[in-house]
């Protein structure tokens, strides 16, 4: 277990940023010295911005770091992530090394910046040109499952708002994209679009079937 002195610490810095930056902002403290690896959590504050609670286990940095055995890794600042639900977070991963530089706790920040980011395009939709002058340089995918992550990302840019602020027409007009695109023809791609917009496969293609409908009538 971690040094008493050592989490108590932590626990008043988790519990400061918390405070500073509102319920919008999780900070978890994961014990790396706890002998079962698959209930890393021993402080969180606003878990409500991913889920978790006390006990539960190591994000992918965590697992990732004790699956390389690294000694006194890197710190990895400010990066994005998604929740299950399509939160889109701003995180910050802190190794807590002893006298030796072995980790022995991490210190995780995730900031939901869903908001923001629809706040974001909404002004650039004010302030922005008519027309934009280039475009971002289209990636080069190595897969059809790489394609397909990259057509579901467009077709939350094209909404302009994070999944989990999406409502129902924003969703039929997401998966509308994604039929015009193709992204349909790849292989069980049916299953991981219901997954990554939160609805059954019923659901998806009664989406399919609603513009069908709406198509005929015009």
């Amino acid at each position: 277990m971690l040094d008493e002195a050592r989490l108590t610490l932590l626990k008043q810095m988790a519990h400061g940023l918390a405070a500073e930056f509102g319920p919008s902002c999780e900070v978890v403290i994961h014990d790396l010295t706890v002998e079962d690896l698959e209930h890393t959590v021993v402080h969180i504050e606003n878990g409500q911005v991913t889920g978790r609670s006390l006990g539960g286990g190591p994000s992918h940095a965590v697992l990732d770091l004790l699956r390389e055995g690294a000694k006194a890794p890197e710190d990895h600042l400010a990066y994005l992530t998604r929740t299950p639900d399509g939160k889109i977070l701003k995180s910050t991963t802190l190794y807590i090394g002893n006298a030796d530089g072995v980790p022995e706790a991490v210190f995780a920040i995730n900031y939901d910046i869903s908001a923001l980011l629809t706040v974001e395009t909404a002004l650039k939709s004010l302030t922005g040109p008519r027309e934009e002058s280039g475009r971002e340089p289209e990636r080069i995918t190595r897969s059809v499952s790489d394609l397909l992550d990259d057509l579901l990302e467009e077709s939350v840019a094209l909404v302009g708002k994070p999944v989990a602020l999406m409502d129902r027409e924003d969703k039929v007009r997401a998966v509308r994209f994604l039929s015009d695109s193709g992204a349909l023809l790849i292989t069980k791609s049916g299953d991981k679009i219901a997954n990554y917009f939160g609805i059954s496969k019923y659901t998806l293609y009664s989406y399919l079937d609603d513009n069908k409908s709406k198509e005929a009538v015009q």
